[in-house]
C-alpha cells in the first residue's frame, strides 16, 4: 500500500513542521491543516511544497469533508497540549472537546471519505507517569494520572470504535517528550539553565528515561503511513538509548559548548521544594525513570531510530544557540 496524499493536522506546530517537511522530502502530497489565524512564515520555504487550509475547529464537518475528500491518509496531531499551568475552570471538559470530540469528529469524516489509514498521535502520559522496574509497553492498560492523559486515552478509544467495521485502518503512536529545535517547556528551560551555567541539584539521581527527538518520530510517522505491518496497532517510539537526568544534563552541556555545574543533592529535598515551590509535578519528572519497551515497534515495523540521542541534542543546541 502506497499512500499518496497526506493530510495533517496541527502542521503549524512543533512536531508538525517536522513532519511535513519530512513528508514533501519522501515525496508525499501534503495538505497541511492550521489554525485560521496561524503565522505561516513557521513553515518558510516548505510552504509552496504544501497545499495550506485553514480550519477554525475540527468539529466544522464541511470544512472538512472538501479537506478529506482526496486524502488516502491522515496524521492527526493537533489537540489540547498538557498545560504547566492550568487556568480552565473544568481542565477534563476542554480536553475532552478538543482531544476526544475533535478526534470523534475527524475520524468520523474520514471514514465516510473513504481515508484509508487514520494516524493518531497520543501520548506516553496514557500508560502513566512513571516506571518502576518494568518499562512501559504498549499494549498496557492505562494508567493515567491527569486530564490530559485521560482525553488521549479517550480519544484512542473513539477513534477505534469509529474505525471498527470500516475499511479505515487505525494506527496509534504514544511518544515520550519529544525535543528538536524549535521545543519548548521542560526541555527549553533546561538548556536555558545548562547555557546559562545554573547549577543544577541533580547529582544524586540515578533514574532512567525515554525520549524521542523530533526527527525520529517524524521518521516512524511516515514509515506508518505506508507499513501493512502497522494496521490497526499501537506503539511506542523513543530513541535508541535511554538517558538519566544527570547524564543528559552532561551531554546537553556538550552539545551547547558549556561546562555541566551539577550538584549533589538528596532527592528528598528536592521534593520538598517542589511542594514549598507549587512544582511537585515538575520535580517529579525530573526525579522519576519513565522508560519506553521498544521491541513491539522493532518486531512488527523493523524499525529502530536512524538519529542518536547525541545527534538530536546537537540539532538542537544548534537551533538554541542560533536564537
Amino acid at each position: 500500500m502506497s499512500l499518496k496524499h497526506v493530510v495533517v493536522t496541527g502542521a503549524n506546530g512543533f512536531i508538525g513542521r517536522h513532519l511535513c517537511r519530512k513528508l514533501v522530502e519522501t515525496g508525499k502530497d501534503v495538505t497541511a491543516c492550521i489554525r485560521e489565524r496561524a503565522d505561516v512564515s513557521v513553515f518558510g520555504d516548505l510552504s509552496s511544497s504544501m497545499r495550506l487550509c485553514r480550519i477554525p475547529s475540527l468539529d466544522l464537518g464541511e470544512n472538512l469533508s472538501g479537506i478529506l475528500r482526496k486524502a488516502d491518509a491522515v496524521i492527526h496531531l493537533a489537540g489540547r497540549a498538557h498545560l504547566m499551568h492550568e487556568t480552565a475552570e473544568n481542565p477534563l471538559s476542554e480536553f475532552r472537546q478538543v482531544n476526544v470530540r475533535g478526534t470523534e469528529n475527524l475520524a468520523s469524516i474520514a471514514v465516510q471519505s473513504g481515508v484509508k489509514r487514520f494516524i493518531y498521535l497520543s501520548s506516553i502520559k496514557v500508560n502513566g507517569e512513571a516506571t518502576e522496574g518494568r518499562a512501559f509497553f504498549a499494549d498496557d492498560q492505562p494508567d493515567y494520572c491527569d486530564h490530559y492523559g485521560q482525553s488521549k486515552w479517550e480519544a484512542e478509544e473513539r477513534l477505534l470504535q469509529i474505525a471498527t467495521g470500516t475499511e479505515m485502518e487505525w494506527v496509534v503512536v504514544r511518544p515520550p517528550l519529544v525535543y528538536g529545535p524549535e521545543v519548548r517547556g521542560n526541555f527549553l528551560a533546561l538548556m536555558k539553565c545548562v547555557f546559562r551555567r545554573i547549577p543544577l541539584p541533580v547529582g544524586s539521581l540515578h533514574n532512567s528515561r525515554s525520549l524521542v527527538s523530533v526527527y525520529n518520530l517524524s521518521d516512524l510517522l511516515c514509515l506508518l503511513l505506508d507499513h501493512p505491518g502497522a494496521a490497526n496497532n499501537r506503539f511506542l517510539v523513543s530513541d535508541s538509548e535511554d538517558i538519566s537526568t544527570p547524564d543528559l544534563v552532561r551531554r546537553m552541556a556538550v552539545a551547547l559548548h558549556r561546562s555541566a555545574r551539577i550538584v549533589r543533592c538528596p532527592e528528598a529535598v528536592l521534593h520538598l521544594a517542589g511542594t514549598l515551590l507549587r512544582q511537585n509535578a515538575a520535580v517529579q519528572r525530573l526525579c522519576s525513570s519513565l522508560v519506553l519497551d521498544r521491541e513491539k515497534t522493532s518486531n512488527y515495523l523493523g524499525w529502530s531510530a536512524p538519529m542518536t540521542l547525541d545527534w538530536g541534542l546537537d540539532r538542537t543546541a544548534e537551533w538554541f544557540l542560533r536564537r
